[in-house]
């Protein structure tokens, strides 16, 4: 048997236990929101921070208080590794972007992409059908805002065709109107500075430009007008900008 052609069972037991952990803290979250939304939470905050408290379970009477740490604070320190050690490990071991369901999304999103043109572009790459289809029943707690903020900070004109399919997909998400409402004022200033980008984008573009065969991909594949300058219009109604 090849070399190439022994299965590496140690990977793919890692692989799968990182994607149910994922998909557990996926569906933990979810479960929250719910219950906040059920508890109609008075804030933001409050609402944000029963979701990220959601892992922790309460205490046992077995559980003891000021224990024996067994764990060293810094493991990288005693272990002789730099911070840039680390950093170039993981650089170099980084999957290819290619999630097939939201909880790898959410995963990889937070574990191998850190830098916004790194993000900027994995959007671009996926497009907006296979992120309407990745997030079709929900988009994960605060994940909407980060991929705004994303988008605005890095919005090209060149790309201004494949950010608008982007933008109707999410708008096409389950609960979308809920996730757009519990933005924060950053995100949803980004949201805003996002179209007002794309707005001055389309003024400097020559008056009676054709489309080309993007922007009517983008059309055919929502049922609507051609022209981006409608798809524009209707997403300034979906997303709530005034």
């Amino acid at each position: 048997m090849e070399r190439s052609d022994i299965i590496n069972f140690k990977a793919l037991e890692r692989e799968l236990q990182d994607a149910l952990s994922a998909d557990e803290k996926y569906k933990r979250e979810n479960a929250a929101k719910l219950r906040a939304v059920q508890q109609r939470v008075p804030s933001y905050e409050e609402f944000r921070g029963i979701v990220l408290a959601s892992h922790l379970k309460p205490l046992e009477r077995k559980d003891k208080m000021g224990g024996k740490r067994t764990v060293p604070w810094n493991c990288h320190a005693t272990q002789g590794r730099t911070t840039q050690d680390v950093a170039t490990e993981i650089s170099q071991e980084k999957p290819p972007f290619q999630p097939e369901t939201s909880a790898e999304f959410y995963r990889d999103w937070r574990r191998h992409l850190r830098s916004g043109p790194e993000r900027y572009q994995a959007l671009l790459q996926l497009g907006g059908p296979k992120l309407g289809h990745l997030f079709k029943s929900d988009v994960g707690f605060g994940l909407l805002g980060e991929l705004l903020v994303t988008l605005a900070d890095h919005v090209k004109p060149a790309d201004r065709a494949t950010v608008l399919g982007v933008l109707r997909s999410l708008a096409g998400t389950g609960r979308f109107t809920l996730n757009l409402s519990l933005l924060s004022h950053v995100e949803r200033e980004s949201c805003r500075g996002l179209f007002q980008k794309l707005q001055s984008m389309a003024a400097s573009r020559p008056p009676q430009e054709g489309l080309n065969a993007e922007d009517q991909a983008v059309g055919e594949h929502y049922g609507l007008p051609w022209e981006e300058e409608g798809l524009l219009q209707e997403l300034l109604g979906l997303y709530q900008v005034h």
